[in-house]
């Protein structure tokens, strides 16, 4: 456990070394729940076929506010050693769209009597648009807009490793590795697919018989802003209903800077879920702005569905709650 933690230390190190200039990838408050969102590794953890759609709209009421749809997949092979997954991803920010989709492969090593050590990749394509018919420029004239939708194609490449025991995970993951080169039109300036670092570690405490608690974080790095670390803490009651919260913070890594006139603080997300059958499960997060987007009431609401495929044969001696 010693090393893992010194591992740890040394990622947020290398996380603050890196510098881009875009905005960020599009975030979630439920991603506790299906790391495949932001770590390729975890493809086939579960141990079970899993198919999982989420949508999420931010800032709600605000014009030209994000809105989100990702649907994912994936399928456990090889007695769990094995993961393969699939994701689709749509994106809409004002004028600005992404649709992306990809493909998953993980690997497992065993490291210890119930504990695996997972490296995975994913890869697909990314397609950035903007609809310059949606601008109201003061100058009509201005050449810098460009006169109706424009478009650009570009590779994805994404890799992380996954530790996780029945009580404790780690992970972390790069995300657009390849494909900027082809985002150099000026006209496609506000596409954000630059190098994006995801680090995240938990653990799972009994507290009693029937309830047991999940404390983790999640370090976001990517984009010219700030980077963001959400403390999250989750109560699993009956093996069936989570309830929390997370919290959300901006913070300085590398040459980030923070937008003048913000705090320090972002959001608190108050977070359900719970299985409505064995195989069904329904998740809601409502995320309460606490910057300087709070007075403007523009929050933010993220509902997400699963289903659980179980195979021929299940072997799940320890349940994966993470």
């Amino acid at each position: 456990m010693k090393n893992i933690f010194s591992i740890l230390a040394f990622l947020v190190v290398l996380m603050g070394m890196g510098h881009s200039n875009a905005q960020q990838l599009p975030q979630f408050s439920q991603y506790m729940f299906n790391g495949l969102h932001i770590n390729p590794a975890y493809a086939g953890y579960k141990g079970e076929h899993y198919v999982q759609s989420t949508y999420r709209s931010q800032w709600a009421g605000l014009p030209g506010a994000p809105t989100t749809f990702t649907l994912t997949a994936d399928i456990s092979a090889n007695e769990g050693l094995m993961g393969f997954g699939a994701a689709i991803l749509s994106d809409e920010q004002g004028p600005a769209k992404t649709n992306s989709g990809l493909l998953t492969y993980a690997y497992r090593i065993q490291t210890g009597d119930a504990s695996f050590l997972g490296f995975g990749i994913s890869g697909g394509l990314t397609e950035y648009a903007i609809d310059g018919s949606m601008f109201n420029p003061n100058d009509f004239d201005d050449a810098e807009i460009p006169e109706g939708r424009i478009n650009r194609f570009t590779p994805n490449l994404n890799t992380g490793i996954f530790f996780h025991s029945p009580d404790f995970y780690a992970g972390f993951s790069a995300y657009n590795l390849v494909g900027k080169k082809a985002l150099e039109d000026e006209a496609v300036a506000l596409a954000y697919h630059n190098v994006h670092y995801y680090l995240t570690a938990g653990g799972l405490l009994p507290l009693s018989d029937q309830v047991q608690f999940k404390p983790s974080f999640l370090l976001r790095s990517g984009g010219s802003g700030p980077g963001n670390l959400d403390l999250n803490g989750m109560f699993l009651f009956i093996d069936r209903v989570w309830a929390g919260a997370s919290y959300r913070t901006n913070l300085k890594l590398g040459e980030s800077e923070l937008p003048e006139g913000l705090s320090s603080r972002n959001a608190v997300a108050l977070i359900l879920e719970l299985f409505a059958t064995e195989k069904l499960r329904f998740g809601y997060a409502y995320d309460v702005q606490t910057n300087a987007f709070s007075g403007l009431r523009n929050n933010s609401h993220e509902i997400s569905l699963g289903y659980y495929i179980s195979p021929r044969k299940v072997n799940m001696n320890n349940p994966r709650w993470f």
